[in-house]
């Protein structure tokens, strides 16, 4: 129906590439708030840098659109709660964009960790080695920004800094102002099977340490980054990410997830074992339930208007977003973290508790739901 940039040369790119292979034309807005007004829209899906994510999909909610928000589902632990709490009150489908929630096997397998099979879970790991486009950025000089660029709308609710190349279209990742780094890029991906397997909510303890190791560049967020969750009741999360260098070289993946219990653990993509490291068959009235895909599933729910038909509701993505946040706190303060799981703030520190929002810029604001 609509195609929505904030770079015209994008857009108009865009529309033209639909139009060949479809041969519809679709409307073309360089505003989602002109979209949102469509009658003709019925849902959006949101693709944008992270520190949109919650603001648009929040106007979606409140235009009455259904949202499809790809991860994370926040910039940070504030907007994230408030576009879950809007969720929660209202009537439509909201889906966080972590695909494993639609995976039949992911299905499968952690409800068999949530049913006991591992006995009592202890312990989760999440690892995410990507290389790939991750490297040094160099430095890039302040300039005006190209004139297909509404470098303000893209900017949104984040602090207005000068236009640099190294922003724009990929490498914002990694600057805070707009990314979370590759915990919350790729990694959130991870994260959140580790936070649905172990099934705790938020942490009550998180330390988090790293670095930008090897690379003299401006980028701000670390390649190397190493964190451990503590939950109320004594069990943990580790979660790794590093972008120099992997272990693909060694064989082993390059992302996983892996959880500890007191009867065995588990491995992605090789299943069950003993602590004896013998493999354990699935039981035989185990289920591989039916998906149709992330996007076939957030249209079934769009369709059904059940929240329970969602793969991953906005609740859900805000927790696993904000284990990212929270890592990222830590890692940016230099210090071990206590947390009132309950308020979602830290205990004591005004510093931390800054990171958890932010100064939203004016006509942008994310506001109490």
């Amino acid at each position: 129906v609509a195609l929505i940039d904030v770079d015209a040369k994008v857009l108009k790119d865009r529309a033209g590439e639909y139009n060949y292979y479809t041969g519809e034309t679709p409307a073309v807005y360089g505003d989602v708030r002109n979209a949102l007004a469509d009658k003709n829209v019925d849902a959006i899906s949101i693709a944008t840098p992270n520190h949109w994510h919650s603001l648009a999909a929040i106007w979606g909610v409140q235009a009455g659109k259904d949202v499809y928000v790809e991860k994370p589902l926040s910039h940070n632990i504030y907007e994230g709660r408030q576009l879950a709490d809007l969720y929660k009150k209202s009537d439509r489908i909201v889906q966080h964009g972590t695909q494993s929630r639609s995976d039949a096997n992911w299905l499968r397998d952690i409800k068999l960790i949530h049913d006991g099979f591992l006995g009592k879970i202890h312990m989760a790991k999440g690892h995410t080695y990507k290389t790939g486009n991750r490297h040094s950025l160099g430095t890039t000089p302040e300039e005006a920004a190209p004139a297909h660029l509404n470098w303000d709308m893209w900017q949104g609710p984040a602090a207005r800094r000068a236009y640099k190349k190294n922003y724009v279209p990929y490498n914002w990742h990694w600057f805070w102002e707009y990314g979370n780094g590759e915990t919350g890029n790729q990694g959130v991906h991870q994260m959140d099977i580790a936070v649905w397997g172990m099934n705790k909510g938020l942490p009550s303890k998180v330390y988090s340490s790293g670095g930008r190791y090897h690379w003299d560049d401006e980028a701000e967020t670390p390649n190397t980054q190493a964190t451990t969750f503590t939950y109320e009741d004594g069990t943990m999360m580790i979660f790794e990410i590093r972008n120099y260098g992997s272990y693909m070289e060694a064989g082993a993946n390059t992302t996983g997830n892996e959880f500890w219990g007191d009867k065995g653990y588990y491995v992605q993509g090789k299943g069950f074992f003993t602590m004896n490291h013998e493999a354990i068959p699935l039981p035989t009235d185990a289920i591989t339930p039916a998906t149709d895909g992330n996007w076939g599933n957030f249209v079934n729910a769009c369709k059904s208007r059940k929240k329970s038909d969602i793969f991953g509701d906005a609740e859900e993505g805000h927790i696993s977003s904000a284990h990212c946040h929270l890592a990222n706190a830590s890692y940016r303060v230099g210090r071990s973290l206590e947390i009132d799981v309950k308020a979602e703030r830290f205990i004591n520190d005004a510093e931390a508790n800054a990171i958890l929002t932010r100064d939203y810029a004016e006509g942008f604001e994310v506001k109490q739901a």
